[in-house]
């Protein structure tokens, strides 16, 4: 049978109580019934004695036993809660007065009764009852002697047959019994709240228990589940356990989207390169069998014309395969940073002169701002270059005719550089640009005249630039241009 946690705490506060309820109503019974034995002996103690002192027929020495059943009976009548016996020096039980049959034994253990004569701060001792070969009694006890020799024992029980019957009639009274209900009932209702309390406190447990059996239902999806409110208390363990799980599994939930959602990207780059690879291929390949068939009788230009083109697709496919195997690279982890201090200024002059030839073809005016840019900075020159170089590349293919393109650096308060390069360009929409950073993403109204792109030049540039701990950014309006900034820690003085 399966348990929940409040079952089993319930059955384990059920079991736990019942047992200290009976420790303590055992303890206090046997507390209470020696005080009781203690007080009631002390206060009788010298009763046999006194007996013994006072009456002429046990202190002159017994003789005649009836007569001292007589006498016992009469003090029986006179306190019922007493029984007397006389017993002789091995512990026999000579006289008495009782109904036939009452009295069991025909001794009693003399130990208890010397014990108590040489000590008697001792008590409570118990004694045999001579009316029940079971049950022992608390006693008073005096030595009867003749002429110095000891002849035997008055032995007294306190508390005797009588007087326990007549206890018994009492505890069983309707007012007892009442006031045991009453306590009984006030137990049942302190263990009731406590059951209460107890659930109140394990409730928001099972609460996170079928929030979680629900997630797993779901298969760890947060979509169609709604989770439990819990509060903000830091006190309340058990609700900041709730909360902490309850992030897990929305971080746990959040990575499964992002697997799910990298794998689909996955995919689609896979899609793309596939496309892209294939059409410089079949191009590379007519021209390559065109000119294989029909070399001879083409013309000297068109054979070199298709060669060119040959290279060219060559060149595409050179660039995407490299490009392909550093984002995997980036992606894995598997490049490494070099440092070093050198003078940005002269950097960006290079890139600018690797393009100077394109751009003035196409009409497109190449600056730096500031012109004379003397700044030393600390990065990897190698990456670097790559980025600059990708960036300018990237604008100079979205300019149209007669634009302009400028790389501009400037110094903020924090021994920071920011380098921007800005063009005149198309432009980009609002809700493409942070898709723009993406593997093989291309902006719907990007320039696709020309040679064929792998779009992964900005995915390689955010790349490396992670790894100078750096970040870029983007702002672009449509139809009027866009930037691309980052920041680069600039050698202290």
């Amino acid at each position: 049978m399966n348990l929940s946690l409040y079952q089993k705490l319930a059955v384990s506060l059920v079991v736990i109580f019942c047992f200290i309820c009976a420790l303590v109503y055992s303890w206090s019974k046997q507390l209470e019934l020696t005080s009781k034995h203690h007080g009631e002996q002390n206060l009788h103690l010298a009763l046999a004695e006194h007996l013994v002192q006072d009456n002429p027929l046990i202190k002159e020495g017994v003789y005649d036993y009836e007569a001292l059943e007589n006498l016992f009976h009469t003090l029986m009548l006179l306190g019922p809660a007493f029984e007397f016996y006389f017993v002789d020096q091995r512990g026999k039980i000579l006289t008495y007065s009782a109904e036939p049959g009452k009295v069991k034994r025909s001794h009693v253990n003399l130990e208890p009764l010397k014990k108590l004569i040489a000590n008697p701060n001792t008590t409570p001792i118990y004694g045999d009852n001579p009316r029940d070969p079971q049950q022992q009694k608390i006693f008073s006890v005096a030595p009867v002697f003749n002429n110095n020799v000891l002849q035997g024992y008055l032995y007294i029980i306190i508390g005797g047959e009588a007087y326990d019957t007549s206890l018994n009639n009492i505890k069983s009274n309707d007012s007892l019994l009442v006031a045991a209900i009453w306590l009984g009932s006030t137990l049942v209702f302190l263990f009731i709240a406590m059951l209460i309390l107890l659930r109140f406190f394990t409730s928001p447990i099972q609460r996170l228990a079928k929030d979680v059996s629900n997630i797993e239902a779901t298969n760890y999806s947060l979509t169609d589940t709604k989770l439990s409110h819990y509060s903000n208390q830091k006190s309340n363990e058990v609700h900041s356990l709730a909360r902490s799980i309850q992030a897990m599994i929305t971080r746990i939930n959040e990575q499964f989207k992002a697997l799910e959602q990298g794998d689909k990207q996955r995919k689609e780059l896979l899609t793309h390169l596939s496309h892209d690879l294939r059409t410089p291929l079949a191009s590379l390949q007519g021209f390559l069998e065109v000119l294989n068939q029909s070399g001879d009788k083409l013309s000297k230009q068109e054979q070199q014309e298709y060669l060119q083109v040959s290279l060219n697709n060559c060149g595409q496919l050179k660039q995407l395969i490299e490009q392909i195997f550093e984002l995997a690279h980036l992606e894995n982890g598997e490049i490494s940073i070099h440092k070093e201090t050198f003078n940005l200024g002269e950097l960006i002059y290079d890139c600018i002169a690797k393009f100077s030839i394109v751009a003035q073809q196409k009409g497109i005016n190449l600056s730096v701002e500031p012109e004379i840019c003397d700044f030393p900075v600390i990065a990897d020159i190698a990456k670097l270059e790559r980025v600059l170089s990708n960036l300018i590349d990237n604008a100079i293919r979205h300019t149209p005719l007669g634009g302009s393109i400028e790389v501009s650096v400037r110094r903020s308060n924090h021994y920071q550089l920011f380098v921007q390069v800005s063009d005149t360009g198309v432009g980009i929409k609002h809700d493409e640009l942070q898709a723009i950073f993406d593997p093989h993403y291309q902006a719907s109204n990007s320039n696709k005249a020309g040679r064929q792109q792998g779009g992964l030049g900005l995915a390689i540039c955010r790349g490396l630039l992670k790894l100078m701990d750096s970040e870029i950014n983007v702002q672009s309006e449509l139809g009027k241009g866009t930037m691309f900034s980052f920041n680069l820690p600039q050698k202290k003085a």
